[in-house]
């Protein structure tokens, strides 16, 4: 694949954060790399400071003290735009303010040659818009880098309506030869990451909303059941309650309001109180000195029960039964049969012990306790339970025993149509699928983006195949229910997946 020749100089416009990140990453490949900043001496400071990380890298044995003064020799700080003349490639890391970049990327055009590259690193804004008023659109592209640049491997490499092909695989090339993972994605609100992961953000608040479970449990639940690295709550406040609540509003706002990304109430209110997070030492959870951070609900030791028997199949939490024979419960199975629904475990005192299928326990009809989906039932570390109203006591028991037994820490929360992870991924699967149908990006690079660009343990296309299209769209029709308005509504790639499993 071409890639931008390593004797082509780099140009990284705004030394802001980003922009230094970007340097280094085009500097260590092998690039002339030249900096610029409208600010005077911002370069100059930029450039200081990508010597001392280079510095550390010697030090720390990831770069030869030879390659580290080459590097050091090939870069340098110019205080005009007329000096990108005989770059290769410019890339901008700017205030995301779509104004300020093309009036940036105008001057820009005049100064750099026809064939030269220009790429926008913005997470948020149309890349077209951005193009719209240069003379020559074609050669613009989108390389959105994750920060920390140097350390994250994703780069979505996005096309504008009037990017040309050659200039993606160009830019995408480039990338690749920069060490980098490049996804190609379509310029459409949030790309790929920014548009499919806001369900794992917005699904927990909601629960969090309706005082279903509080941050430090559901943050527990998607961590050690769903197996993401770090948990929403926690994650925003490492992020900046207010960068992720403008990129949510963002990605709303350019869907129309569309209300599958409709922005959190519960959000905007922390922001407003100027609890941001970790850097102003509290947002939903308190930070600095002498903090305390709240610890999840964890239940009690319960007792499990000797027996149980298991009626019909249980789709996704397949592995239960088995799971809970090899620690001396004694399984014994029924076949499903006409009127009983899902599968489920039939609990000592009558009630059934299923999976979290869309809908609140209360709708069964049935005394109910529903578990949530886990990544890995084998190897999570904690389950959550739902009960229904009518659940009794010592069923509820029972189940928190029967988990406990297998080696796993319990969460009892309210009773919430599909509960935490089984809605954060029927949600995140059907975005990912109605992407990939509508051109965005491949599945495969979908499900790269997300592994990559934010640390999922599974790629939604991966969670797909393995609970399988027919269980998502259950769960998303059972919350379509609970929730009229639109915002769980299926996709119609969904549906067609889930139908063609059905034939299958």
């Amino acid at each position: 694949m071409a890639a931008l020749a390593f004797s082509s100089p780099v140009a990284v416009v705004g030394t802001g954060t980003m922009g230094r990140g970007i340097a280094q990453v085009a500097l260590v490949a092998g690039h002339p790399v030249r900096l610029y900043d409208a600010a005077p001496g911002r370069a100059g400071e930029a450039a200081d400071e990508l010597a001392a990380r280079l510095a550390r890298l010697v030090e720390k044995g990831r770069l030869g003290e030879r390659d580290s003064a080459a590097a050091l020799e090939r870069l340098t700080a110019v205080a005009d735009l007329a000096e990108l003349a005989g770059c290769g490639l410019v890339v901008e890391a700017v205030a995301e303010d779509a104004a300020v970049k093309r009036e940036l990327f105008a001057a820009v055009e005049k100064a750099v040659a026809d064939d030269c590259l220009l790429a926008t690193n913005t997470s948020s804004l149309s890349v077209t818009e951005i193009a719209a008023a240069l003379r020559l659109p074609g050669r613009f592209v989108g390389l959105h880098f994750f920060n920390p640049a140097p350390l994250l491997p994703l780069v979505e490499v996005v096309s504008g309506f009037a990017t040309d092909r050659e200039t993606a695989e160009l830019a995408h090339g480039t990338a690749r030869a920069w060490g980098k993972t490049p996804v190609r994605c379509a310029d459409t609100p949030g790309f790929v990451v920014n548009r499919v992961a806001r369900p794992f953000y917005a699904e927990a608040l909601r629960v969090y909303e309706e005082r279903a479970a509080d941050p430090a449990t559901l943050d527990a639940v998607l961590r050690e059941s769903g197996g993401f690295r770090m948990g929403p709550f926690e994650l925003t406040d490492l992020i900046g309650q207010d960068v992720n609540e403008a990129v949510t509003r963002s990605v709303w706002d350019a869907f129309n309001g569309d209300p599958r990304f409709t922005p959190s109430l519960a959000q905007r209110r922390l922001v407003q109180s100027g609890r941001l997070g970790r850097k102003t030492g509290h947002g939903w959870y308190p930070y600095g000195p002498g903090a305390v951070r709240p610890e999840p609900r964890t239940e009690e030791p319960c007792g499990a029960p000797a027996e149980i028997t298991v009626v019909g199949g249980l789709g996704p939490a397949s592995a239960l039964p088995e799971l809970f024979g090899e620690v001396g419960v004694a399984v014994r199975t029924e076949p499903g049969g006409a009127g009983t629904g899902p599968g489920f475990l039939a609990l000592p005192g009558g009630a059934r012990l299923l999976l979290a299928d869309g809908r609140p326990s209360e709708a069964r009809g049935v005394p109910s306790v529903a578990f949530d989906l886990a990544l890995d039932y084998r190897t999570c570390a904690r389950v959550a339970l739902a009960p229904s109203a009518d659940a009794p006591d010592a069923d509820v028991r029972a189940a928190v025993g029967l988990f406990q037994l297998a080696g796993k820490e319990v969460s009892v929360i309210g009773d919430v149509p599909g509960m935490v992870v089984a809605r954060t991924v029927a949600l995140l699967a059907d975005l990912a699928l109605d992407a990939a149908a509508r051109g965005v990006a491949t599945q495969e690079d979908i499900d790269t983006a997300m592994k990559l660009g934010v640390n999922y343990p599974a790629g939604p296309g991966e969670w797909t195949r393995a609970v399988g299209p027919r269980w998502i769209l259950g769960v998303l029709e059972g919350l379509a229910s609970a929730y009229p308005g639109g915002r769980y509504a299926p996709s119609r790639a969904l549906a067609r997946a889930a139908a063609a499993e059905a034939r299958r």
